[in-house]
């Protein structure tokens, strides 16, 4: 018979929502970044380049909201591509900046999308195995549930 402090190590590595998400979004990161590698980008750094090619004139402050970024840590990457030479930073009201992609960002991210595409059709192959091919959209929706409900006022 398994003790009490045996049962609630095992409830927390099994039932944990955070660590069974965080364990899927290293992995998830790790096949998505190797299917990148051959353009020089990881998915944090094609996402940032896709976000800012499709949401035109946010903030850094909105940017961040959008895509449940911690500012810092957007501003970190912000600025990493911009010593890259792949966003560049297009105005500034108070304290508030926007960053817009270069002509050399969007040559990359036009690059990048085919080896993102390999990614996502390899992902959503392997979750149609035994679930059929609508699983891929149902795991979506329940990510974004789960992302809307750990963001929720508490």
């Amino acid at each position: 018979m398994p003790t009490k402090r045996a049962s609630e190590a095992d409830e927390t590595v099994n039932d944990c929502f955070c660590l069974q998400s965080r364990m899927t979004a290293r992995a998830i990161t790790r096949q998505y970044n190797a299917a990148l590698a051959p353009v020089g980008l990881e998915i944090t750094e094609f996402s940032l380049l896709a976000a800012l090619a499709t949401i035109k004139g946010e903030s850094i402050a909105d940017l961040a909201e959008q895509l449940a970024f911690e500012r810092t840590t957007l501003v970190r990457n912000l600025k990493r591509l911009e010593d890259r030479g792949l966003v560049r930073q297009t105005g500034a009201g108070g304290r508030a900046v926007w960053y817009a992609l270069t002509s050399d960002g969007q040559a990359l991210l036009r690059r990048a999308v085919p080896f993102w595409r390999r990614a996502q059709a390899t992902v959503r192959r392997a979750l149609a195995k035994g679930g059929g091919g609508g699983k891929a959209d149902a795991v979506l929706g329940a990510l974004e549930t789960l992302r809307h409900a750990a963001a929720a006022p508490r």
